[in-house]
């Protein structure tokens, strides 16, 4: 089976990958950092490292936060961010679409039963 996944960079930095548009969904779903990070099983302190690379990354922010206290807070997706995330959602599908026909050929020379692990 082939597996590709896209990451796309700003110098040594992943501007958006799997693992980040996850983020940003969730964000989107939840409303906040803290929300969106308990939802995917991440840290808040991974979370917010990560929405710092992706809001430094790009020419504008992708994520918009508000400060907690007595008016909420949270955090929303910007329409950069909405953007970037739509592009990325049909990048991810474009390389899913050539690995499945990439599979199906490469399937047909592969080996019926795979190889025994070497000792």
């Amino acid at each position: 089976m082939l597996k590709l996944k896209a990451q796309l960079f700003c110098g040594d930095e992943i501007a958006i990958g799997p693992g980040k548009a996850a983020l940003l969904d969730a964000i989107a779903l939840h409303g906040s950092i803290s929300a969106a990070a308990r939802a995917i099983g991440m840290s808040y302190r991974r979370a917010w490292l990560l929405v710092d690379t992706m809001n430094r990354c790009w020419t504008e922010p992708l994520v918009e936060t508000a400060a907690g206290g007595s008016k909420g807070g949270g955090a929303r997706i910007s329409e950069a961010g909405r953007a970037v995330l739509a592009e990325y959602r049909a990048l991810e599908l474009a390389i899913e679409s050539a690995a499945v026909t990439q599979d199906r050929r490469l399937d047909l020379r592969m080996r019926a039963v795979p190889l025994a692990p070497k000792a």
